[in-house]
Order: C-alpha cells, then sequence, then structure tokens
C-alpha cells in the first residue's frame, strides 16, 4: 500500500482536481453473504495482488461519519465508465492515516479496500486463490 498526494483535499463530493493523488492498494478484501439457516452470513476473502491497483483521487469522495477518530477516512468509490464517473456502492474504502512530527511526514498505517461480490464470483475467485497458493507452494 502506497499513498501519493495529501488525501485530506478529498472532499465530501467527487472532484477532477484530485487526480493527482494516487492510491497503491496491494490487497482486496472480498465480501459476500450467504444465507446459513435462517439468516445471512458475510463471508470473507483477502487477495494479494501481484500488481497493485492505483485509484486516483478523481475516483474518490470522503463519506461523512462523525464516528471516526482523527487521521480515519473512508470513501464511496467511483468507476469510470467512458467520460462519466458513476458511483459503485459494492466498493469501499477506507485508511489510517498518522502524521510524523519529527520527520514531517504524513504515513499511511492502514488501507482496507472492500469489493462486494455474487456468491458466484465469490466462488470463482477463492478457487483462484487456492490454485495460486498451491502453485506458490511447489516451488
Amino acid at each position: 500500500m502506497k499513498l501519493i498526494g495529501n488525501i485530506r483535499d478529498i472532499k465530501h463530493a467527487r472532484e477532477n482536481k484530485n487526480q493527482d493523488i494516487e492510491l497503491h492498494i496491494s490487497r482486496v478484501e472480498y465480501i459476500t453473504h450467504k444465507k446459513d439457516g435462517r439468516f445471512f452470513q458475510p463471508f470473507d476473502l483477502e487477495v494479494e495482488l501481484e500488481e497493485p491497483i492505483i485509484i486516483t483521487g478523481d475516483r474518490l469522495a470522503r463519506v461523512q461519519n462523525k464516528l471516526l477518530e482523527e487521521g480515519e477516512y473512508e470513501f464511496e468509490v467511483y468507476d469510470k465508465e467512458d467520460e462519466a464517473y458513476v458511483l459503485n456502492p459494492d466498493k469501499q474504502l477506507s485508511l489510517s492515516i498518522e502524521y510524523d512530527f519529527d520527520a514531517d511526514i504524513t504515513i499511511l498505517s492502514s488501507l482496507y479496500y472492500t469489493v462486494t461480490v455474487s456468491n458466484e464470483e465469490f466462488k470463482e475467485l477463492k478457487a483462484k486463490a487456492h490454485k495460486d497458493r498451491k502453485k506458490k507452494g511447489r516451488r
């Protein structure tokens, strides 16, 4: 995970001027909900990516959440389709940053990129992750 630019510049509305801000995401959490008896239960799968996903600031809008601590941020993620930006309710991004006063730098301390998928997609992703794990074990 890596942050380029000032994440605090992103406001509550998506803006094109934030395209210089970049987030390099190396881990994605996929979530699905399956019926377990009478209730739906969440199931998740974390996948380490070989090539990081790069999300630019023009695809993000900050979520207004007064319960977050200082330095914690949540974002809505927009997909770029042709020239239009479309809000994707299945994608969420949350991160924490800390400021080091001695070194005068901002440090990205945690980043969670969550994608909600269907049960079929989840099964495919889980099978692919299992196959990739088996390949790594043989080397």
